[in-house]
C-alpha cells in the first residue's frame, strides 16, 4: 500500500478540523479559504500586469485558445 507523508501545513489543518462540528462552520471555513486563495490570485495577477508579463494582447489571445485533447 502506498503511504503519503503529510507536510506541516496539512497536519495543522487536520488538527484544526477537529473543531468543525457543524455544516455552518464547515461552510465558513470553505469561504475563508476560498477568499484567501482569491486574494493571492488577485495579487499575482496585479503583479503580472505591473511587470508587463500580462498584456491586453495576451488576454485577447486566450479568447481563441483551444487546448482540448483531440478525440479519435
Amino acid at each position: 500500500m502506498l503511504k503519503t507523508a503529510l507536510n506541516n501545513a496539512q497536519i495543522e489543518i487536520l488538527d484544526m478540523l477537529s473543531f468543525v462540528k457543524t455544516q455552518e462552520t464547515l461552510a465558513d471555513l470553505k469561504r475563508v479559504i476560498s477568499e484567501h486563495f482569491a486574494d493571492e490570485l488577485e495579487k499575482e495577477m496585479n503583479r503580472l500586469w505591473e511587470t508587463g508579463e500580462m498584456t491586453e494582447s495576451k488576454v485577447e489571445g486566450f479568447r481563441n485558445l483551444h487546448e482540448r485533447t483531440p478525440y479519435k
